[in-house]
């Protein structure tokens, strides 16, 4: 049998919860610590409720098929709620600590500074911010190099993706580890530098504020701005990367588009960055001239398309959007 690292989550808000019901699931023990010191009466209602959500969220995950229902009370059994008296036991045999506490740089230092502390020098502590750069906090860690940022995605117990932001002193082996510890539970981990936003939410508030921009200016109503967004917008990007899409239609279509919007709607916020006008210099425009922001060289292009295209016909299965075509005499 396979002996499992064990996990702590530092905080028991949601994104503790959340973390907690992803490893448990994959088979760790994990350790919901509560930082702040309170009356056992407020720590027993505290735990249930954490203890109730978990379940709950694990009743839905086995309705929705993923696993059979017999099996909720096996995996929550893996989970337990500490109060803070036992945090330095809970800390100290984790190999993997995320830090949850609210989005206050001085609370996380300190939350930090002791988990640290309590923990001793060798577990990767990991904080889930999603708005404090990890070299902001990183020096109120004990043994910096084993300190980076975690950002999951809402609800962290379903989306796939973890974006992970090593710090100027984390050990490029600490990031390679998490990122195992990760791909190994059925994450999809992904490493950015330490930049405001990280990939997700940067991208994301640009479409987000444009969106809202739109149905202020009576573009659209705010259900067909949304309809566009599912049914266009979500539907090709869910099978395309981003760049991978420049690249699919051409960089020189987002270089002539951006001049085009930039004018029209009298707004820089379109301009397009100084790649966009080098790869068209270079002739680096994507899949026809094999080369853009991938490369492409070697590639059997036609098979390339074929399986991008079989994804396309999947999400329209997944829609429930297919059907059949119109035959003489229907």
């Amino acid at each position: 049998m396979t002996t499992r690292e064990r996990i702590a989550c530092l905080g028991a808000g949601r994104m503790g919860r959340g973390i907690a019901v992803v490893f448990a699931y994959a088979g760790h023990d994990v350790a919901i610590v509560d930082f702040k010191k309170r009356p056992d009466a407020d720590f027993a209602r505290l735990a249930q409720d954490a203890t109730d959500e978990i379940r709950r969220t694990l009743t839905s995950l086995a309705q929705f098929g993923l696993f059979d229902a017999s099996a909720v009370e096996t995996i929550l059994a893996r989970v337990s709620v500490v109060p803070e008296a036992e945090a330095g036991s809970a800390l100290s045999s984790a190999a993997v600590i995320f830090e949850g506490v609210p989005e206050v740089l001085d609370l996380k230092r300190e939350a930090l500074a002791r988990c640290a502390e309590l923990a001793g020098p060798t577990q990767i502590i990991a904080s889930t911010t999603s708005t404090i750069l990890v070299d902001d906090i990183s020096s109120a860690v004990a043994h910096p190099e084993r300190f980076l940022n975690a950002h999951w995605l809402n609800p962290a117990y379903l989306v796939p993706l973890v974006e992970l932001s090593p710090g100027a002193a984390t050990d490029p082996a600490i990031t390679a580890r998490l990122k195992a510890l990760l791909e190994g539970i059925g994450k999809v981990p992904v490493v950015c530098a330490a930049r405001p936003g990280y990939i997700v939410p940067r991208i994301q508030a640009l479409a987000m504020n444009e969106a809202a921009r739109m149905f202020e200016e009576g573009v659209a109503s705010a259900e067909d701005i949304d309809k566009a967004i599912k049914y266009g917008f979500g539907f090709r990007f869910a099978v395309l990367g981003m760049l991978e899409f420049i690249d699919w239609g051409g960089g020189d279509i987002l270089f002539y588009a951006s001049r085009y919007l930039t004018k029209a709607l009298h707004s820089d916020r379109y301009t397009a960055p100084d790649i966009i006008e080098r790869n068209m210099r270079e002739g680096h425009i994507g899949l026809t001239t094999g080369k853009g922001f991938l490369d492409y060289e070697g590639l059997d292009v036609a098979a390339y398309r074929a399986e991008r295209l079989k994804a396309f016909v999947g999400m329209l299965e997944h829609m429930g959007l297919t059907r059949p075509p119109v035959l003489p005499g229907k």
